[in-house]
């Protein structure tokens, strides 16, 4: 029911953005299930809608079929992480300190369900780059604005939107509950074991994608209402 109500808030929220912004889009993807990655250079946002994963790369789908159908007949689970992309967002969203524009996209992905972690542009990837290799750097545009050159930041430097893409990651857990079983104890303390019976799903990231992209649009159609009522 979270999950229903979340995108249902998630779809008038992207009504407020189109009525501010033009050529607004919030799009997610699942890139990666269990070990299992896509090929960056295959993407495709028009693939996310023709197959059952929500993934851009047209030949991950295929071998992610069959994996996780292993997993299913093992009644285990794996994890997954998702990728959410918004563009069209103009620069100037966000604070410096309080309401930080990337510190509210982390807090609301992370209330989603079994969500364990959330990174914004490289995340945990700039830690082994130099500060010559994450550097977003820029030169001037023929529109008389900046451009940058790449854009590690995903989007946001300083808790502001910098009018590049925001793209925002989340890794969601296994399952918990799995047909194997596992060691637990009881309301006495007794140490026993636990085995769940009934519906088993193997991946509940793959449902994650659409309340990700809800998640998205929220955050920023509420930077947007701040953002007018502060400047007009």
């Amino acid at each position: 029911m979270a999950c229903a109500t979340i995108a249902a808030a998630g779809a008038i929220a992207r009504k407020v953005l189109a009525s501010l912004y033009a050529n607004v889009s919030v799009r997610g993807a699942l890139v990666q299930i269990g070990s299992k990655t896509i090929d960056r250079a295959h993407w495709d946002w028009a693939e996310v809608a023709k197959n059952a994963f929500f993934c851009p790369d047209a030949t991950a789908v295929g071998p992610w079929t069959e994996y996780l159908e292993a997993v299913r007949k093992k009644g285990s689970s794996v994890g997954a992480v998702i990728e959410v992309v918004a563009e069209g967002i103009p620069a100037g969203l966000g604070a410096p300190i309080y309401g930080k524009l990337d510190g509210d996209i982390a807090a609301a992905m992370m209330s989603i369900n079994a969500v364990k972690g959330v990174e914004i542009g490289d995340g945990f990837g700039a830690a082994s780059l130099s500060g010559e290799e994450n550097a977003d750097e820029m030169r001037a545009g023929n529109d008389g604005k900046p451009r940058f050159l790449a854009n590690h930041a995903g989007g946001i430097l300083g808790g502001i939107s910098s009018g590049q893409p925001i793209v925002a990651r989340f890794a969601v857990k296994p399952t918990s509950s799995i047909l194997s079983p596992r060691k637990t104890v009881d309301v006495k303390n007794a140490e026993t074991d636990i085995q769940t019976k009934g519906r088993h799903d193997p991946c509940v990231g793959i449902r994650a994608v659409p309340v990700g992209e809800a998640m998205m649009a929220c955050v920023l159609a509420d930077h947007a209402l701040r953002h007018r009522g502060q400047v007009g």
